[in-house]
Parts: C-alpha cells; structure tokens; sequence
C-alpha cells in the first residue's frame, strides 16, 4: 500500500487505512486517484462539489421566480403531448436540476474526496454484542472524518445552504391547494364541466361510433365518450377533456337496480358513470356482473352500481358520479343532462 500522506489538510491525505483502523484487501493493488496525491487537484474537486450545491440553490431560486413571474395560462407546443403548460415545464425543470445537482455533488464528493480503499468486512452474529454502543459510536466518528464533513468547510456549507433550500419548492407548491382566488373558478367548478350536455351522443370510446340500447346485453360493459371528443381534443391538443368526460355503460336488469343519483336517470336497465375513480382519479373497468360492483385496480375501491354508484369497500370517500341518459329520434344512446356534480378525484376544495 503506497503512503499518500502530504499533510496538506485536502483530500484522502488524512484518511490512510492504517489511521482509519482497517485492513486493506491484500490481493488488491490500491491505485491512487489524483486527488489523493494531488493538493490542488483536491481543492479543485472540493470547489467542484460546493459548486454544484451552489447552482442547486441557484435553482430553488428560479423555481421561485418561475411561480410568481409565468402566468398560469400560457402554454408552449410539446410534440406529442400538444400544449402544456409553460409554469408546470419550468417548474419541473427548475426543481429536478436542484434535485440532480444535490445528488451530482454527493457523488463527486465521494468519488474525488472520500477514501478509496477496499476493505474486508467480517460476518458477526445478528444478536449485537454488549459493546455495540461503543462500536458504533467510534463508527460514526470514523465515517465524519472519512467523509471529510468537518474537514471540508465550503462543501458542508454549500451543502447545507442547498438541503435548507430545498424544500422551498414544496412549500411553495402548497398554495396551488388552498382555495381558489376570488373570479376564479374553484376546481368543485372545473370537475363539474364537462362536455357532456343534453343531447350530448354517447359513442365508443375506441373507434367513436354511436351506441344503441341493443349493442348492450345485460351485464355488458362499454367504456365510452361524448361525440365531439375528438374535435375538441384536436384544437385543444390535451386529453384534459377526455379525463372530465370518460364514462362507462353498463346494463343489468331494470328490477336489480336499487336506487339512482336521479329519478330515471337509466334506459332500461343502462346506466351511465363517470369512469375515473373518486379517489385518486384511477380509469376504471372492472365490472363483475353478479354483484355490479365496480373495483378500482389501484386501491380497491369498490363501488356497487345497482345502488347509485355508493362506496362498499375501500379509500374513496365519495361515490361515483352517474350521468343521466335516454335515447334520441334515431334510437341512439344520448346524455340528457350534465353531470350534477365533480367527477374524478375528492382530494381537491370543493366549497
């Protein structure tokens, strides 16, 4: 093993295996990294990590500047994802280079800084011994003086101003769940509009072709849209729409159903509901036809449809919304009214 010492209070110069109280492997030649023999090499990696942590608190910063300054209502074209909005990719991009810069430093930091020698571990009972206490103390001081925490002023400071700023984001983040400012719509609001209107057609939700009460046996199941779906997706170039709007059909015999949201809200037996889950906004299609139970594949909400869609079983705190149907002149299956109140998940304001 070469003795790396310098004395020069940088770097692994400090931190010999012989000092730190292990053995090294002996069929394992040690090669010294740069920084180990280098003083100004590890000074420039030291600047190098406090930099990085630096730049992460630069970051939190912009985050903060990108919440206050970018109005809410812009939007930039994505491909493939058509518009988004212009906050939410500066606010992701802001905070994911914080949180990559952390962790960037954190393994600069130990591949330049930190020992780099290979040890032997012994196996030892799982029952700790009675000086356990001890050994573990004098573990954790070996462990700060090999990271050099102590030792490096500027990384730990950095380090430090980066982790206290951190949360700054998430705190941040908060206000978009307190209630609505005044003139603005309150999500209560938002979930409850949709596009289904009266006289609204019910189509396929794969290949959007109209649907009549005769395609449906008892104890089907179509998963299904409004009409104009695919027009309003293509100028609006988001799925927010088919989110709100997502239904299914499901039909049993007129004589099991045992209460509605509304009074004739089915046609002969067909019953519509909102497809996304009340609890944390989960598709669903699960249908077991004895029972008419629905059953989220998330958390296993279940739902019983014969009976106004009420909660049986599990997380969600709120049934799910039926949507009131009936047939127009040409026999095809049509929404008579909107949803009566929000669909999707019952985590949000709704006063």
């Amino acid at each position: 093993m070469t003795d790396i010492s310098t004395g020069s209070g940088h770097g692994p110069s400090e931190n010999t295996p012989a000092k730190l109280g292990y053995s090294p492997v002996a069929d394992i030649p040690h090669r010294p990294r740069v920084a180990d023999t280098d003083p100004k090499a590890a000074r420039r990696a030291e600047r190098q990590v406090a930099s990085m942590f630096m730049l992460s608190m630069l970051f939190v910063v912009l985050f903060i500047v990108a919440y206050i300054a970018i109005d809410k209502s812009a939007t930039v074209y994505v491909p493939v994802f058509g518009a988004v909005g212009a906050m939410n990719i500066a606010l992701g991009f802001t905070m994911g280079v914080a949180i990559f810069l952390i962790g960037a430093g954190a393994i600069q930091w130990a591949k330049k800084l930190m020992p780099d020698v290979e040890v032997v571990q012994q196996r030892h009972d799982l029952v700790s011994p009675t000086e356990a206490t001890k050994e573990a103390a004098a573990n954790y001081e070996r462990g700060k003086e090999e990271s050099g925490f102590a030792r490096f002023k500027i990384i730990r400071r950095t380090l430090i101003g980066a982790m206290v700023l951190f949360p700054i984001p998430l705190v941040v983040m908060l206000r978009d769940l307190w209630i609505s400012p005044p003139g603005n719509p309150s999500p209560s609001e938002l979930l409850t509009t949709t596009l289904w209107e009266d006289g609204t057609r019910v189509v396929t939700d794969a290949t959007y072709l109209p649907i009549r009460p005769e395609d449906i046996p008892v104890g089907g199941l179509v998963s299904a849209a409004p009409a104009d779906l695919p027009e309003v997706q293509e100028a609006e170039h988001d799925l927010n729409a088919r989110g709100k709007a997502a239904i299914i059909l499901v039909r049993m015999d007129p004589a099991e159903i045992v209460s509605q949201q509304g009074d004739g809200w089915d046609y002969q037996g067909i019953l519509a509901y909102s497809k996304i889950c009340t609890h944390v906004g989960c598709p669903i299609a699960l249908y077991e036809q004895r029972t008419h139970h629905l059953l989220c594949p998330c958390h296993q909400s279940t739902f019983d449809l014969s009976d106004s869609g009420n909660v049986i079983f599990g997380p969600a705190a709120r049934r799910m919304p039926q949507l009131p149907i009936g047939v127009d002149a040409e026999g095809f299956i049509v929404a008579k009214a909107p949803f009566a109140e929000p669909v999707g998940p019952s985590f949000w304001e709704r006063g």
